[in-house]
């Protein structure tokens, strides 16, 4: 990790309820949440899996410098933005559907309802629209007047993390173990590419031999969807059932059937293994965990100027002349 970013970490604060709170909006915007959520079922009967991209961008965003909707901003001649940093390039997708959304709210409230907040509510509508849980967001944040690659890099997990790693990684955010199990659980909608998997299938560990960890015939089923010569980016469910949110992606861990090496950990790792098997057989417990994981999560903000922008994908002080 990187002097910078490391001095980011310590940096790093929990917005106060003054700041973010539920019902923001409703004096200024108060359409704004209805507004997102048409999008997103209009966006899931296009195309159901681009709700679980949409789903992680609040992950993707937050744990770099903040929930600030820096994930959004596109590269310029100055900038390297998140986009294709090494966890987000050929992995996150559907950013055209928080365009959408921009596009409403700032025909309905213009200058009023901030990305940031954008990918907080479309994160929840993901979730409630494919079954899961549905809550109350706070919101009231600012957009980030640049972002960095470089930070994304350094902070992002990896598919090949073990369990200490990201106990130790979500702990710099003050998340809890249970937090990091519960949040895992995103998982639970998407799928990945066979990228992500291969050298668990073939060489874990650099053993030349795949992960033990795999249950045999499920190791067998993804030998064949992800052969050494398959194309890595042909993808693969991250659990058995991919389109909807349930508590099947526990049940595939404790069964030895998860897909990534940093979901299987979390089952074969003593300090997570309790919370796997609670949440595998009580899916509202799993839920009330999700939830309040991604709240907390929702709160991560670094102090450090910002604005509302027009257009997510730039700054607004390098918008056509045009655009008021």
């Amino acid at each position: 990790m990187s002097p910078l970013v490391s001095l980011f970490l310590l940096h790093i604060v929990t917005a106060s309820a003054t700041q973010l709170h539920p019902g923001y909006y409703l004096r200024t915007c108060p359409k704004a949440e209805a507004i997102v959520r048409d999008v997103m079922k209009k966006a899931f009967t296009r195309d159901p899996r681009s709700l679980a991209s949409i789903m992680r961008f609040q992950f993707h965003d937050c744990f770099v410098n903040g929930c600030d909707a820096s994930l959004l901003l596109d590269d310029t001649p100055t900038m390297l933005g998140e986009k294709l940093s090494l966890s987000n390039i050929n992995s996150l997708r559907s950013y055209e559907v928080i365009d959408e959304a921009k596009a409403a709210l700032e025909k309905a409230c213009p200058g009023v309802v901030s990305c940031a907040d954008v990918i907080i509510m479309a994160s929840r509508d993901a979730v409630a629209l494919t079954g899961g849980p549905d809550w109350q967001v706070k919101l009231g944040r600012l957009d980030s007047l640049t972002a960095s690659q470089e930070a994304s890099d350094d902070v992002m997990p990896s598919p090949t993390s073990n369990a200490t790693f990201l106990i130790d990684l979500f702990g710099k955010f003050d998340l809890s173990v249970k937090d990091l199990v519960a949040l895992s659980g995103s998982h639970s909608i998407g799928k990945a590419r066979c990228f992500s998997i291969m050298s668990r299938l073939y060489n874990q560990s650099s053993t030349g031999r795949p992960d033990p960890a795999f249950e045999p015939k499920f190791r067998e089923k993804l030998n064949k969807l992800c052969p050494l010569d398959v194309d890595q980016n042909v993808t693969v469910g991250l659990d058995a059932s991919p389109v909807v949110f349930d508590n099947q992606y526990f049940k595939d861990l404790v069964s030895r059937k998860g897909f990534l090496n940093s979901d299987q950990t979390l089952y074969t790792f003593p300090q997570t293994r309790g919370l796997v098997k609670q949440f595998s057989i009580d899916q509202g417990v799993f839920f009330k965990a999700f939830v309040e994981g991604m709240l907390k999560m929702g709160d991560l903000k670094v102090d450090q100027p910002g604005e509302v922008r027009k257009n997510c994908r730039v700054v607004n002080s390098h918008l056509p002349n045009i655009v008021t």
